[in-house]
């Protein structure tokens, strides 16, 4: 949103620049007119006034389109912060289920990780990946349900885990 109000003001600027400098330039033409001004040596000054006007337009054009570019083109900042907003995110949901490891035994760190990874995962694929048996997976599993850390959703025959952290 400020590159759009950058935008606006720097047109605005350029504008008012852009038309005191044509003006200016407008005058140097005809002074060099009346004067007759072909290689003499009162037309010196009227020269560098036209050549520094020249360079003044120049600047004036690319703060115009300067400003055109950020009011209608520059998508960056947006972009920008949106991807250092789920950056942070991302280091913040990643730091918290650091903690909340460290708080459990070694089959439930196995288990969450495994969830975290692939999360819905059924628990009949669960127990594979993790190499456990059918009893120790259910009783690992309704320790992190009672502790909310995952939620079973029934999917056919068996189960879908979800993680809840």
């Amino acid at each position: 949103m400020e590159n759009k109000k950058l935008g606006i003001v720097l047109i605005i600027i350029s504008l008012a620049i852009g038309g005191t400098f044509l003006y200016y330039n407008s005058i140097l033409s005809e002074k060099s007119e009346e004067l007759g001004c072909f290689n003499q040596p009162g037309c010196i000054s009227i020269e560098r006034g036209l050549s520094l006007s020249h360079f003044a337009i120049g600047i004036f054009a690319f703060i115009l389109a300067l400003g055109f570019y950020l009011l209608f083109f520059n998508k960056t900042d947006e972009r920008i912060m949106k991807k250092l907003e789920d950056e942070k995110n991302r280091k913040i949901n990643d730091e918290r289920f650091s903690w909340i490891l460290k708080a459990l035994d070694e089959y439930e760190k196995k288990v969450l990780k495994a969830v975290k990874e692939q999360n819905g995962i059924t628990q009949n694929t669960l127990r594979l990946r993790v190499d456990m048996s059918k009893a120790k997976l259910s009783y690992v599993l309704q320790e992190l349900e009672k502790r909310n850390l995952v939620k079973r959703v029934k999917k056919g025959k068996t189960l879908e885990v979800w993680l809840k952290v």
